[in-house]
């Protein structure tokens, strides 16, 4: 008897605990490469994270990108030498977007990448509240090769670069370009320097459609001296123009996924296909591009753009 008389109150039941996440477990596509630790990058690579990734959306259109570091580069303690970057263009709505690879030659391609991303961006935004119907792809590509030229002054304590220096220090890739949002539908407008890649994917029939020449199959790319990365600026330069039909996804990617991607009809391909049938959470699309399999360890980034009206986020 408790002071005051009556029972005591019935002892009540611990609250359930509920069970834990499961943790995901790495994907691998065929055979997996070997798993081990990854080692930090050199004591200047803090700026340049293992793995980055982001999403939103606009009421038009959806956006994801990720960029994972290769297993080559978390062995042998470099950095992430890719880099992805998208922002909306407020007054049209209309998202653009760069990505680009650093050469593995280059003595920092990993800054070289990003900002060749940064500058193309900002042109790109600059160009739109100019004329909103008009880019100027070589003024895009120039300007990045400026911020290169700028940079590799400012490491060589203001001497002025010759085009050969600044490539050994910075060359990269770059792929940028801009989706509209129209009535009529997406279209988008890309333009490339070196070898990343661009597709337009339909994922039911798990079909990629190159928007550059491939690395393989029918669009598989002649081999040539050619193809010379930032800073150099070809002329004429690469620029195509595609149209986003409902449920198609644009696709742009560097050569890790481009590579065990091949002709996109093999197991990474449908892997691909079934998860970006609709947006994937950001986390989710950097997990699956950070898929293991044997001797495809090269950084993997990828970027995504989805018509709203024909897409519904998870």
């Amino acid at each position: 008897m408790f002071p005051g008389g009556g029972d005591p109150a019935p002892a009540q039941a611990a609250p359930a605990v509920a069970p834990g996440p499961v943790p995901w477990q790495r994907v691998t596509v065929g055979t997996p490469g070997p798993e081990f630790e990854a080692r930090p990058p050199g004591q200047y690579g803090f700026d340049f994270p293992d793995t980055e990734c982001d999403g939103w959306s606009t009421e038009a259109l959806s956006l994801r990108f990720a960029s994972v570091r290769g297993a080559k580069h978390r062995y042998y303690r470099q950095p992430r030498q890719d880099a992805a970057r998208a922002a909306v263009h407020e007054p049209t709505g209309h998202v653009v977007f760069a990505v680009a690879d650093g050469v593995s030659s280059a003595a920092n391609s990993e800054l070289g990448a990003v900002e060749a991303c940064r500058a193309s961006i900002e042109m790109l935004l600059h160009q739109l509240s100019q004329d909103p119907d008009g880019l100027r792809f070589e003024e895009v590509a120039r300007h990045a090769a400026e911020r290169l030229r700028e940079l590799a002054q400012w490491r060589l304590n203001g001497k002025e670069p010759e085009p050969s220096e600044v490539a050994s220090l910075y060359a990269t890739t770059l792929v940028a370009g801009v989706v509209r949002a129209r009535p009529s539908g997406a279209v988008t407008e890309v333009c490339r320097i070196g070898d990343s890649g661009a597709w337009v994917l339909d994922p039911p029939g798990s079909r990629y459609q190159p928007l550059f020449g491939s690395k393989s199959g029918s669009h598989a790319l002649v081999v040539s001296n050619e193809v010379t990365p930032l800073p150099h600026v070809p002329d004429p330069l690469e620029v195509t123009t595609a149209r986003l039909d409902p449920g198609q996804v644009l696709l742009i990617g560097t050569d890790g996924f481009e590579d065990p991607l091949g002709d996109g009809d093999g197991q990474v391909g449908a892997l691909f296909a079934r998860h970006l049938a609709t947006p994937p959470l950001p986390l989710w699309l950097a997990h699956l591009l950070d898929f293991s399999r044997e001797t495809f360890d090269d950084d993997r980034t990828l970027l995504a753009v989805w018509p709203r009206d024909t897409a519904a986020p998870r």
